[in-house]
């Protein structure tokens, strides 16, 4: 049996007619950039996610660049931020000359560790980008106290987690500002790249908004330096018709998780912690076992696609060796490098192929 890692045309099928005429309208408009499909779209994210603002962006790796930049991040600055993600975390923060300050994941949630947080902290220290990861908030209550504490900002980069819950609140609104991916792996995925910011402040929404489209206020009048992070029609016309149908795929990603969950109970495999009081939307499912690359190796011969998120921590990274960091410095990061691997979790997945990819995974293990 075949087992891919993911796949879209699965899901785009059941609704091809919908997505089909969604970019054939935007096309026969001839209407492509910040429209009215990206501010329905727009709007739609903000209701589903009780958000008072929301603002489409090209990427959720421009949706933190435009976060960062809107918090007034200069060359110089520090922000704390998880080593175990990807790139886009902290590549965002070194672009802008500033400096990323890695600290330690839980060994149990993959989630940058609060405790660790407090003895980074130095007078150039502006902000905290936790990450949650593989749709499971970060814990956000010791994150928030430590950063009113020291008068730090808060962006949370929610590029894996839409939907997801922490204590009752939806992700991405618990801090100034939260950041959105619509990469087409994601939950809620484009046919290429965008992006999106969230925030409860009106006027960090209109400093992004302002930033979004080069800074300038009116046509050709630039009050600030921007970039051109806007999102296109062709991009959020798809993604309004695909959000309708978010909870539903996000559901039977949670009810995937339960059938690996009772199959690998009491077998060597670790599975996916969920934090008390948060809601998972399962943009990857990553087990944890002793020989993972053996067990990749003998899941490609059974035809089971599987990831390793992620397989080098960003502290080891050859682009981030100007830091300083060494192997060892942040042993859990390292650890879930070595051990994790992402099996197949999305909805279309039939009981069938749930049962002979954990039935391969037991086998190996």
């Amino acid at each position: 049996m075949k087992v891919p890692l993911l796949d879209l045309k699965a899901q785009y099928f059941p609704i091809k007619g919908e997505i089909d005429r969604a970019v054939l309208e935007v096309i026969e408009s001839q209407y492509f950039i910040c429209g009215p499909r990206v501010e329905a779209f727009e709007k739609a994210v903000a209701a589903a996610l009780n958000a008072p603002f929301a603002l489409g962006v090209s990427s959720g790796t421009d949706a933190l660049l435009l976060a960062l930049m809107a918090l007034g991040i200069q060359p110089g600055d520090e922000v704390i931020t998880t080593p175990y993600t990807f790139f886009a975390t902290a590549g965002s923060i070194a672009r802008l000359g500033a400096v990323p300050v890695f600290v330690d994941i839980d060994a149990a949630t993959f989630n940058l560790n609060p405790a660790g947080i407090e003895s980074k902290i130095t007078k150039k220290t502006k902000a905290v980008m936790p990450v949650h990861l593989f749709g499971q908030a970060a814990d956000m209550d010791p994150l928030l106290a430590v950063a009113q504490n020291h008068g730090l900002k808060i962006i949370e980069d929610g590029a894996q987690a839409i939907g997801a819950v922490y204590k009752g609140k939806k992700a991405c609104l618990l801090g100034d500002i939260g950041t959105l991916s619509f990469f087409p792996s994601k939950n809620l995925g484009g046919l290429g790249d965008g992006g999106m910011c969230l925030t409860r402040d009106p006027a960090l929404y209109q400093r992004m908004k302002l930033l979004r489209t080069h800074g300038q206020q009116p046509k050709y009048h630039h009050k600030r330096v921007g970039g051109n992070f806007r999102l296109d029609e062709i991009q959020a016309a798809p993604l309004a018709v695909k959000l309708k149908y978010l909870d539903g795929w996000s559901e039977k990603r949670r009810q995937n998780a339960s059938f690996y969950n009772t199959h690998f109970q009491g077998s060597p495999v670790t599975v996916p912690a969920i934090f008390p009081g948060n809601v998972s939307i399962y943009n990857q499912y990553c087990i944890r076992v002793n020989n993972r690359d053996g067990l990749l190796k003998h899941l490609k011969d059974k035809g089971v696609g599987t990831e390793v998120y992620y397989p080098v921590p960003l502290h080891l990274q050859e682009c981030f060796a100007y830091l300083g960091y060494k192997a060892g410095d942040m042993p859990e990061s390292e650890k879930a490098a070595a051990t994790s691997l992402a099996l197949p979790i999305y909805p279309e997945l039939t009981p069938e192929m749930l049962k002979y990819t954990a039935d391969s995974v037991l086998e190996f293990v």
